[in-house]
């Protein structure tokens, strides 16, 4: 019986970099999680214990915050692109790069009505992510992109119902024609084109699927998500598929009639587990080939 390396990967996980703008007096912040790693001919260093056809993950780590200040920081795309492609030509035996970039935005503080120029707040609003594979070289090069956003929690307090669905004798669910929809939403979009405006394009994107989570009746939590990515798909050619995830947060009615108390649909317990977890693909019917677009991205359909 032979045994052989199988498939495998290295890289450095989590380099935390702060970027500040300091071009003009008004500051900009982009803070960037980026994770990097390289596939390809390693098998010298699992086998042999043979360094000499790897780029250290320290050296990737110092790559990362010295791009911030040669590159710049754009956009999570345009850096995760950048740092690929270096490794690429860095590492001779590597025919496949993979850099995943969460970015957490800093708003200005509002002072009298104005943004401050120095002075910043987190306040939420889901965290924007972006992952690019990058596979060969020079005419062989084919780079994937696809963006996303998780952590977006949202929640409607009436225009959700959930009924007629199969039952068992196992079935205690009551059926409900005005229940609280909440979930913390993952989205991630694939690109089909290089040349997108990825900042501006991520902003509508997101404003589209909080519009359309607003705005859907929803019948089930399916409904929504697929109005979502079909809204998407339909306004921005360049993305061919989006895949949503989406946790069901339940809210369910506490019953206050030991205390006398009526509770017409206002108060609620917040459950955290179990829940139900809903996820879905919209894609276009000619989509083209993902080939490792996907690559690495856990926890999807």
């Amino acid at each position: 019986m032979a045994i052989r390396l199988g498939a495998n990967q290295y890289g450095k996980a989590e380099v935390h970099v702060v970027r500040v703008h300091r071009d003009t007096p008004r500051h900009e912040i982009r803070d960037l999680t980026v994770s990097t790693s390289l596939r390809g001919d390693f098998g010298a260093a699992h086998v042999k214990g043979d360094q000499a056809d790897v780029l250290p993950t320290d050296t990737q780590k110092n790559t990362v915050f010295s791009f911030a200040k040669e590159k710049g920081i754009e956009s999570p795309e345009q850096f995760g692109l950048a740092l690929a492609d270096h490794f690429l030509a860095a590492s001779p035996r590597a025919d496949g790069a993979r850099v995943e970039v969460r970015e957490v935005a800093w708003n200005r503080i509002d002072v009298d009505g104005q943004g401050h120029d120095h002075a910043f707040v987190q306040t939420g609003g889901g965290t924007r992510t972006a992952m690019v594979n990058v596979d060969g070289r020079g005419e062989d090069r084919r780079a994937h992109v696809v963006s996303g956003i998780s952590d977006l929690v949202v929640l409607k307090s009436t225009g959700s119902e959930f009924h007629g669905f199969l039952k068992d004798r196992y079935t205690t669910l009551a059926e409900t024609d005005d229940r609280i929809l909440a979930t913390s939403l993952v989205a991630r979009w694939r690109y089909n084109a290089p040349d997108v405006d990825w900042s501006k394009t991520y902003d509508t994107v997101k404003a589209l699927l909080l519009r359309q989570f607003a705005e859907i009746h929803s019948y089930a939590l399916q409904q929504t998500l697929y109005g979502m990515g079909e809204a998407v798909l339909e306004q921005f050619p360049a993305i061919d598929e989006i895949r949503l995830s989406a946790p069901n947060k339940h809210h369910f009615l506490v019953d206050l009639s030991p205390f006398g108390v009526e509770n017409p649909g206002e108060v609620f317990y917040a459950a955290d587990r179990p829940y139900g977890l809903i996820e879905a693909t919209v894609e276009r019917d000619d989509a083209t080939d993902p080939g490792s677009a996907w690559h690495g991205t856990p926890g999807f359909v």
